[in-house]
């Protein structure tokens, strides 16, 4: 069975210091290099979020506060800091993330309308990145998954990545939550065990 590991968004700006810092973040960047160093993987892909500086995500965007939420074509979404804007050094992948054996690199929330936590579609399931198109090509059946952060966008490609058929695993080590409530990182583990998702230590 040819497998894959999805590295999710292991960015600056989700990092110790970023903009939008996931508490814990930069403690699961040894254990992701220690999995693709130790584990033979068909594809490593990661996944990065890269906004346009109007994002409508962004608090700035719509004059509102960081934390409220608002109503976005038809969805809720909640109001986040600017964060990994293309081209700024808070977009890059973590300096300390072992990028030698990765093989593909998917590019989310790229329009500006659109929020995109999973990294195979956006919120609205109007547009796929080409994450299943590549995975499918290579005739991937099983998908290993890290990153950040555990509640939003690692637990959205989890459930879209059991949606397109994959035996899917997450790596609970490999992941931490934002919880800006505290209970929402254990929440999202709940919700993805009743969703097939199988959790590794």
């Amino acid at each position: 069975m040819k497998k894959a590991l999805i590295i999710v968004d292991i960015q600056n700006d989700f990092c110790e210091g970023g903009a939008l810092a996931v508490p814990g973040a930069n403690e699961v960047i040894p254990y992701i290099n220690l999995l693709m160093k130790e584990n033979d993987y068909e594809q490593i892909v990661l996944t990065q979020d890269w906004h346009p500086a109007d994002h409508k995500s962004f608090a700035s965007t719509n004059g509102k506060k960081v934390g409220e939420t608002i109503n976005l074509n038809g969805i809720p979404q909640f109001m986040w800091p600017d964060h990994c804007v293309q081209g700024t050094p808070g977009a890059e992948f973590h300096p300390d993330l072992d990028r030698t054996k990765v093989t593909h690199i998917i590019q989310k929330g790229k329009n500006a309308e659109f929020d995109s936590y999973s990294a195979f579609q956006d919120n609205n399931h109007f547009m796929k990145t080409g994450l299943d198109d590549f995975l499918k090509y290579h005739d991937i059946q099983l998908v290993e998954i890290v990153g950040l952060a555990l509640d939003y966008c690692v637990k959205a490609t989890c459930l879209d990545a059991v949606q397109n058929g994959y035996i899917t695993c997450l790596h609970f080590n490999g992941t931490k939550a934002v919880n800006v409530k505290p209970e929402n990182g254990r929440d999202a583990v709940y919700e993805m065990l009743q969703h097939s998702v199988t959790i590794l230590g």
